[in-house]
């Protein structure tokens, strides 16, 4: 850990680092696996789908840099390599070989649901440790991917 005058005891520093970099791992994912289905999208509602994933990869972004920050400014090291997020990430492998729009919304949707439930649980690990700005950051991030998450989903209810 780097020295910071942050009045948060090293041990829960270091703990709420190392659970944020699961996080930014996770987030960092997600918004490749966004891109993913954004560049190779095809099927009758190409443009609404291509322009919505693309969508969901630009809100992911300010939330990867949030993340990453409040590690450092808790003294901790971002990790944010291809390495690491390899590592850390707990998001199912986005696979290269889907086409068809439904199934981008499917694939998707679970990446965004999961990366929703490991925040919401980030939150409560959070709490534990005291830290109520990191617990209201996972908190703004859980309620924006909850959103993000009717909006690609309502791609898969037809009425």
């Amino acid at each position: 850990m780097n020295p910071t005058k942050n009045d948060l005891s090293a041990k829960t520093r270091a703990a709420v680092a190392d659970l944020l970099n699961e996080r930014l791992a996770d987030l960092i994912d997600l918004g490749l696996q966004a891109k993913q289905a954004h560049w190779n999208v095809k099927g009758p509602q190409f443009i609404a789908l291509h322009e919505l994933f693309d969508s969901v990869a630009a809100e992911i972004i300010p939330f990867v840099d949030d993340v990453a920050e409040r590690i450092v400014a808790l003294g901790g090291t971002a990790e944010g390599t291809l390495a690491a997020v390899g590592k850390r990430t707990s998001l199912t492998a986005y696979a290269t070989t889907i086409v068809k729009g439904r199934d981008h919304v499917e694939a998707l949707s679970t990446a965004l649901a999961k990366t929703g439930q490991k925040m919401r649980a980030a939150i409560d690990q959070a709490n534990q440790f005291e830290d109520a700005d990191t617990a209201d950051l996972c908190t703004g991030i859980s309620r924006s991917l909850d959103k993000t998450l009717w909006f690609v989903e309502a791609h898969l209810q037809d009425g």
